[in-house]
């Protein structure tokens, strides 16, 4: 039983973005969650983020095109200005592709780094791209948790979102790791997972999720997915972690849940439909 009372911190979803090995949007990736599609695994497809000027989109890595992607569904979904909207992003390690390209490039015989991947190394270069995209003005946040990365971002987005009393939009996103860092950190393949959260119910609010401020870490295990194969993502990428809230609103379920954070300890918030 959920326990959303007047002593919990809480949101409301107005917005879900996905992108995913097999899950091509939320559009399409609910219905893989809900189970009235049998999810099928197949290499993450990340789309041109078209929204960037010419110049940008050649320098953009899979880091920008996943967290774009779902950033601009969630928005979209959520009918809110995308230009006023703070924004917290969170990853694993941040551009895992990058760092691999950075390492090849100084174990080399030249040495010489490219402009481009130095200039793609920042942790936030993922946030400046959707500020240059979307013309967002407001304040963004950047977070890296390793296996707790989607975790950390949704408890600082619904902080945000309640102390100040504003909507806050959520990117989360990890990409492969190549080898030979893949060997020490197998993470797979791109994923990201977008919720734009507002401190206030509308029209187009889907769920509503809050936990404890006194009470929000938990040893229990993180919920696992009943299906196979979504399970198998959730422990393999750190942005999958998400996924059993996902769920549980593609459901419309009203779920206590324990999700991935900082071991050995998780995440517990509640989840109830709108």
């Amino acid at each position: 039983m959920t326990q959303i009372n007047a002593q919990t911190l809480s949101v409301f979803v107005e917005g879900v973005g996905l992108l995913g090995p097999g899950l091509a949007s939320w559009e399409q990736g609910r219905h893989c969650l809900d189970g009235s599609v049998v999810y099928e695994s197949a290499r993450c497809v990340l789309p041109l983020p078209m929204a960037l000027p010419s110049a940008e989109r050649r320098r953009a890595g899979a880091v920008v095109k996943v967290s774009l992607a779902v950033g601009a569904q969630a928005v979209a979904a959520s009918g809110l200005p995308v230009q006023e909207l703070p924004s917290v992003f969170s990853s694993s390690s941040g551009d895992a592709v990058n760092c691999h390209e950075i390492c090849s490039a100084l174990a080399s015989d030249d040495r010489l780094i490219s402009p481009t991947r130095f200039h793609n190394s920042v942790h936030n270069a993922a946030s400046g791209y959707w500020s240059i995209s979307s013309g967002a003005m407001a304040t963004s946040s950047v977070l890296c948790a390793r296996d707790g990365g989607f975790s950390a971002g949704l408890i600082e987005a619904m902080t945000q979102c309640t102390v100040d009393q504003t909507p806050v939009l959520l990117v989360v996103y990890d990409t492969e790791y190549p080898e030979p860092l893949y060997s020490k950190r197998p993470v797979p393949d791109s994923m990201g997972v977008a919720l734009v959260l507002s401190p206030k119910r509308s029209e187009r609010s889907i769920a509503r999720i809050g936990f404890d401020p006194q009470g929000f870490l938990t040893d229990a295990a993180p919920d696992a997915l009943d299906d196979p194969q979504l399970e198998a993502l959730r422990q393999a990428i750190p942005a999958a972690t998400g996924l059993p809230l996902l769920q549980a609103i593609a459901r419309a379920q009203a779920r206590s849940l324990s999700l991935a954070y900082l071991q050995p300890m998780q995440f517990a918030l509640d989840v109830e439909p709108c």
